[in-house]
């Protein structure tokens, strides 16, 4: 077995020497890259990736400001900070924005290491996206009163203006055979619509679902798909005024929460 082994590596040397020498692929970095050992964790960059900052603890690091003075048994430089946030920070570097996942829930720890790392602009930008957050979970209010009678008509409110804009794509006013879209007159402000009658004073003018131009639609009608809409769309009932009538569509008042 030996000598087959000795005879297979005389006639590899013959074909191509290069075949016995270490693999080529296995290179040390370039001085373009480095690679950072943060709590356990290894990550490689471009320098100037981590020294896009001045000032910040990774700039000076990588410029050789700061003296390096933990290593791993690698030879990595070693920060000793939580590992897995720092995916977060070196994102934030090589994007230039901060992305978070809808359910990041380390906003403290992150801020945490920005304030480390000395990076003002990431501090900034998690603030920013906490602040939009919260603007997000804001509990939205719904209102839809029914005067039942024509000089007034039916008003909606909703503290979130997309809810009103879903309720405007569902309608569309056709007069004289053309499609008009909304009606503006309808329009109070971004959060308000209210329907003080459903047909207009030009002859043949009616106010119609736009996926059915042939549903004509009455007062009774825009609350049931108003009230249809914002359970489809996660509100849910928290009252209803004089629900006595025995059908939540003819209640004067509904309140809706989301």
């Amino acid at each position: 077995m030996e000598w087959n082994l000795r005879r297979m590596e005389s006639e590899l040397r013959q074909i191509n020497p290069d075949l016995l020498q270490p693999s080529k692929s296995f290179k040390k970095p370039s001085s373009g890259t480095i690679t950072i050992n943060v709590g356990g964790y290894l990550y490689a960059a471009q320098r100037q990736t981590l020294a896009k900052h001045p000032g910040s603890l990774l700039e000076e690091i990588v410029t050789g400001k700061k003296p390096v003075v933990h290593v791993d048994s690698m030879g990595n430089t070693f920060i000793d900070r939580d590992g897995p946030i720092f995916r977060h920070v070196l994102n934030f570097l090589r994007m230039g924005e901060l992305v978070l996942p809808d359910d990041f829930k380390e906003a403290g720890l992150l801020r945490r290491e920005a304030n480390f790392y000395r990076l003002s602009e990431l501090a900034q930008a998690l603030q920013d996206w906490e602040q939009q957050q919260a603007t997000q979970h804001e509990p939205a209010f719904l209102e839809v009163t029914d005067s039942h009678e024509r000089s007034h008509g039916l008003r909606v409110y909703c503290s979130d203006s997309t809810f009103i804009e879903k309720v405007k794509n569902r309608l569309v006013q056709i007069s004289k055979s053309r499609l008009d879209g909304f009606p503006e007159e309808f329009e109070v402000s971004s959060n308000i619509i209210q329907f003080r009658h459903f047909i207009k004073s030009e002859q043949g003018s009616r106010l119609v679902l736009k996926q059915d131009s042939t549903f004509l639609c009455t007062l009774e009608c825009l609350k049931l798909e108003t009230v249809m809409l914002a359970l489809k769309g996660g509100f849910r009932l928290l009252t209803s005024l004089d629900s006595s009538r025995g059908s939540v569509v003819q209640c004067e008042a509904l309140h809706f929460v989301k």
